[in-house]
């Protein structure tokens, strides 16, 4: 183990490693209770999404383990699980789940072989940097909106579209008790808040009748079944519903968000040469092989998670994190009971999405603000996300003004031809494919 981690040269030990392990799964083992209560909006059922979940965890985070040797987690990330189920999923001509998992899955595909060319660091070289703060903080508002409207703090109004919630509503009290419980536990930095807030709150509802569990707390996992049972007939979906920007929004999202997470991380973690991450082509194979086998059994694209970096400061340097973290998720995987019954309360769930989208809207600080041109299309990234329920259409207003801004402002040699290039699919998009 010594040797196969290489702790001495990382300066750690097992102890530390188990500790930081435990530490990171903590922080992010509510996606296991989150992600199926998204993608449940989907169609997709409760057990087949909970177990694609950690399926799609435990294989990402071992292959991180294992080939890249990095403390850096992966799971079916926040944001695009939205997007899956609240903008793919009947709309592009009312397409079913399983059809959506076929944007993921070739999303997936064209990610592994990004992942192993040098064509996906010059994507990311191209794409401007407001951009991709625009498109995380979007993702953030729009995923806080969920979280608002599913506990009824905000409610739809006929003239106004939105308005503020019945607050006397049992259920959206019991909401808001967890998001300030969570909430103080985060602003005295306790690893795990979201998760232990969730407890908290699912203790609540038990106490005060809302919630129970009437199918007890434990049973064996079983084997999901196939969502995607032929590749080929997962192109020939995407054809045909001409799901192209699905598939780039999933592609773009992942590859900016999972890019930026491993370097952050291996940064933190003291990891990085110069400016040069060690083993990357390793790091990023295990979000796009577990994005791949992900949509295979029925969950919504992996991200490496910034959540990894509370294992970091626990002392995790090494793989033998992330392989604490995969057994941890295969021991959770007993616990579809348990899960069921709390995810079905989105009370308990809701005050993390909220909570999750206010750290992602954190970006909006690295925005160019007193340049029009820079910040306009970040802008209308911000704004077009949440109002339009879609990340793709987001990304394509983004994509479309920002070039127009700098030809009109004579800086039309700053923009990569990728950029032009994405600017005009995204407008013929826009125009001519029905949304």
């Amino acid at each position: 183990m010594l040797k196969l981690f290489k702790l001495k040269e990382n300066g750690t030990n097992v102890k530390t490693e188990l500790i930081a392990g435990l530490t990171t799964f903590l922080t992010m083992v509510y996606i296991v209770v989150v992600n199926p209560v998204i993608l449940k909006d989907a169609g997709v059922p409760f057990d087949q999404v909970f177990m694609a979940t950690i399926i799609a965890a435990v294989i990402g985070t071992l292959w991180m383990a294992l080939f890249a040797n990095y403390p850096i987690a992966i799971a079916p990330g926040m944001g695009l699980n939205a997007y899956f189920a609240y903008s793919v999923v009947g709309s592009h001509g009312n397409i079913d789940y399983v059809t959506a998992f076929s944007a993921v899955f070739v999303a997936g595909i064209v990610f592994v072989v990004l992942s192993i060319t040098p064509f996906r660091s010059k994507l990311i070289e191209a794409i401007p940097e407001n951009l991709k703060h625009g498109i995380t903080a979007g993702i953030g508002l729009f995923i806080a909106f969920i979280g608002l409207r599913q506990t009824g703090i905000i409610t739809a109004q006929k003239e106004n579209l939105v308005q503020l919630g019945n607050l006397h509503n049992p259920l959206t009290i019991l909401a808001l008790i967890g998001l300030a419980v969570t909430l103080i536990l985060m602003a005295r930095n306790i690893h795990g808040a979201l998760f232990i807030g969730m407890i908290i709150t699912a203790i609540i509802a038990l106490l005060t009748g809302h919630l129970s569990f009437d199918k007890g707390f434990v049973k064996m996992p079983h084997f999901p079944e196939f969502i995607i049972h032929n590749p080929i007939n997962a192109f020939s979906d995407v054809i045909h519903h001409s799901l192209y920007a699905v598939v780039f929004s999933f592609l773009l999202v992942t590859i900016f968000d999972t890019t930026g997470t491993m370097v952050g991380v291996a940064e933190q973690a003291g990891l990085m040469k110069g400016k040069t991450m060690p083993r990357a082509r390793e790091a990023l194979l295990s979000d796009s092989i577990a994005t791949t086998i992900g949509a295979i059994f029925g969950t919504s694209p992996t991200s490496a998670f910034v959540e990894s970096t509370s294992g970091v400061a626990a002392g995790g340097r090494t793989g033998l994190t992330t392989v604490t973290v995969a057994v941890l998720f295969i021991i959770s995987s007993f616990f579809g009971p348990l899960v069921s019954a709390v995810s079905g309360l989105s009370a308990i769930t809701a005050p993390a999405l909220i909570i999750v989208g206010s750290m992602m809207i954190g970006s909006v600080s690295h925005i160019k603000w007193s340049e029009v041109d820079e910040a306009f299309p970040a802008f209308i990234i911000i704004l077009s996300m949440p109002l339009t329920s879609s990340i793709a259409t987001g990304i394509a207003f983004g994509f479309i003004s920002y070039p127009i801004l700098k030809v009109v402002r004579g800086k039309w040699r700053e923009v990569h031809p990728l950029v032009y290039l994405f600017a005009v699919l995204f407008f013929l998009q826009l125009a001519f494919i029905p949304h």
